[in-house]
């Protein structure tokens, strides 16, 4: 069961947390990370791409010459695919590039995805983190102390506005809740910041 040190706002040791092993001390499954982040990547391609076909393309009704004696090659319209303006062959038209997986798939990849970044010491667990206002500065601060990489994810246990709208100007940061946490988003970051209450949270949920 993996241990790690539980932090302040001002980056001092307050306690120890043990984390579950069969959610934070899997062997991650590297294969089933990758499937989840190409479909989280192809779920937010919009997929609205699209030309014209030669039938679709105004004009080109006429033939634009005789079809034999003026020693050109024979043509039939003015917008098939080889003429200006002409149609684009076999080119893109709106699709939905998203595919469906498995729900085991996704709770395994969750869990390795975890366990990789507990493995690697790059998960920091929060104390709390309460703003009476919304200041970049003091998130800016807080990540400081805390001795962050460039690169950050803070997952918060419910909706904070003040927390959200104080850390979504600052540059390789961003929050998210327990419930919209994805494997792409751990496995992008380089330090991935819990709060106490998250980590009952997760675990409660993947258990």
């Amino acid at each position: 069961m993996p241990n790690v040190s539980v932090f302040d706002m001002n980056g001092k040791k307050v306690s120890d947390i043990a984390l579950a092993d069969g959610i934070f001390g899997i062997e991650p499954n590297v294969s089933a990370m990758h499937l989840v982040v190409v479909n989280y990547l192809a779920n937010q391609r919009q997929g609205t791409q699209s030309t014209l076909t030669r039938s679709e393309v105004s004009g080109g009704g006429k033939k634009p010459w005789r079809q034999k004696g003026t020693g050109r090659a024979r043509q039939g319209s003015t917008r098939s695919p080889q003429w200006y303006h002409g149609g684009i062959a076999h080119g893109p038209k709106p699709r939905e590039y998203g595919f469906d997986i498995n729900k085991k798939v996704k709770r395994l990849a969750m869990k390795s995805a975890l366990s990789s970044k507990a493995a690697a010491e790059e998960i920091v667990v929060l104390d709390s983190l309460e703003l009476n206002e919304i200041k970049t500065k003091e998130v800016v601060k807080v990540l400081s102390n805390l001795e962050t990489g460039k690169k950050v994810l803070v997952v918060l246990p419910e909706k904070n506005d003040v927390i959200y709208r104080s850390a979504r100007n600052i540059a390789g940061v961003k929050t998210t809740l327990v419930n919209t946490l994805n494997v792409y988003d751990i496995l992008n970051c380089d330090t991935l910041v819990i709060l106490k209450d998250s980590v009952a949270k997760i675990e409660e949920v993947y258990a």
